[in-house]
C-alpha cells in the first residue's frame, strides 16, 4: 500500500478540471497520505476544495510565469525536484493533453515506471494499476514495483468524484524558476470554446451522432434534441475523422469517456472503439436502422429505423410535453 499518494491536479478558470477530483477520491480510498500538486497562479482558489476531496498537503506554484509556457516541461522539472525531496510512493495524473505531457516527461527525468491510460487503481499489498486493451475486452494489471515513485496516467470519469469532508489542507509554496529552454515555446492565447448547457463529459444525458445521420448539417437535429432534455452531443471517431464535427466532440477510446444517466447513439453502428467511452452509461439507447448492428446488442432500449426521420418526431414529442 502505498505511504504517500500525489494527485496532479490542473485547474481551468478558477476551478479544479473535475479529473483532478476523481483522482483524490480514488487515492483516499487507497489509504496513505494524499497530497496535490497544482501549477496556476489560481491556485489559491482551489485549496479549499483540494482538502474538501482527501488533499491534506498542496504543493502550489502561483508563479504567472506557468501560465506563459506549455505546462509539461517546467511542472516535470518542479515535480522531479519535489519528489526527490518528499519521497512519494505513486503518482496519479489525469490522462489530458497536459497530464499526459506532465507524467511523460517527469517518468523520464526520474527514471520510474509510467503506466498509462489506466481505468483503475487498487493497492493491497502492492500498488496494481489497471488499463484496458484491445478495444477494453481485455483488462491488463500492472503491479508496480522497483524504484519509487510510481506514476499512472488515468483516463478521465474512471472514478466518481465524491467529496470527504477533509479540513483545510496545508499549503506549500513551490519557487522553482521555468528553466529558460521551457521558454522557448509561449502561449500566445488561449480560447475557450463557448456552449450552452453542460459539457459532454458532465452531461446527465448524452445524445452521440454517427454516418447514419448522412451529412453534417443533420448535427443540428441532435443539438435541438440535447437543448430540450438538458444534455450535450457527441459522436463517433468516423464522423469527426471526415470533418463533420470537432475533435472535442469525439466520443470512445480515443476520445471522451463519458458516462451520462441517458446515452442516445443515433445513427451508431456501434463499433468497439466507440462503445469503449460509452458503455458506463445508466441506460443506453440505440436509433439504427440496421436490425444487426453491433450496438444494439450494448442497448438497454433499441429503435430499428430511419434516424433522420425518427429525430424529428422525437424533438416534436419533446417540444409537446415542455409546452
Amino acid at each position: 500500500m502505498p505511504g504517500k499518494i500525489w494527485v496532479f491536479t490542473e485547474v481551468l478558470e478558477g476551478k479544479v478540471v473535475p479529473v483532478g477530483l476523481e483522482l483524490l477520491t480514488k487515492a483516499r480510498s487507497l489509504g496513505g497520505t494524499v497530497e496535490a500538486l497544482v501549477f496556476s497562479p489560481e491556485a489559491d482558489q482551489v485549496t479549499s476544495t483540494l482538502g474538501e476531496y482527501g488533499a491534506s498537503t498542496v504543493y502550489a506554484c502561483t508563479d504567472p510565469g506557468y501560465q506563459e509556457v506549455l505546462l509539461g516541461g517546467p511542472a516535470a522539472d518542479a515535480i522531479a525536484q519535489l519528489a526527490g525531496e518528499q519521497n512519494p510512493d505513486l503518482i496519479l495524473v489525469g490522462a489530458t493533453y497536459t497530464g499526459r505531457d506532465v507524467a511523460g516527461r517527469l517518468a523520464a527525468e526520474l527514471g520510474v515506471p509510467l503506466i498509462t491510460n489506466g481505468v483503475d487503481v487498487s493497492a493491497n499489498g502492492d500498488t496494481i494499476v489497471q488499463t484496458a486493451i484491445f478495444g477494453a475486452t481485455l483488462v491488463v494489471q500492472s503491479k508496480l514495483t522497483g524504484k519509487k515513485p510510481a506514476i499512472a496516467t488515468i483516463r478521465p470519469k474512471s472514478f466518481a468524484a465524491e467529496p470527504g469532508g477533509g479540513a483545510s489542507p496545508t499549503v506549500v509554496q513551490v519557487t522553482t524558476p521555468v528553466a529558460e529552454k521551457h521558454k522557448k515555446a509561449r502561449v500566445k492565447e488561449r480560447v475557450v470554446a463557448t456552449a450552452e448547457g453542460p459539457t459532454l463529459e458532465d452531461a446527465p444525458i448524452v445524445i452521440s451522432g454517427g454516418r447514419g445521420l448522412q451529412d453534417p448539417s443533420n448535427f443540428d437535429l441532435l443539438q435541438q434534441v440535447a437543448a430540450l432534455v438538458g444534455g450535450a452531443v457527441g459522436a463517433s471517431r468516423a464522423v469527426v475523422d471526415a470533418g463533420w464535427v470537432p475533435y472535442a466532440m469525439q466520443v470512445g477510446q480515443t476520445g471522451k469517456t463519458v458516462k451520462p444517466t441517458v446515452y442516445i447513439a443515433a445513427g451508431i453502428s456501434g463499433a468497439m472503439q466507440h462503445t469503449v467511452g460509452m458503455k458506463g452509461a445508466k441506460t443506453i439507447v440505440a436509433i439504427n436502422k440496421d436490425p444487426e448492428a453491433p450496438i444494439f446488442k450494448l442497448a438497454d432500449l433499441g429503435v430499428v429505423g430511419d434516424v433522420l426521420k425518427i429525430l424529428p418526431q422525437l424533438i416534436e414529442a419533446l417540444k409537446a410535453q415542455k409546452g
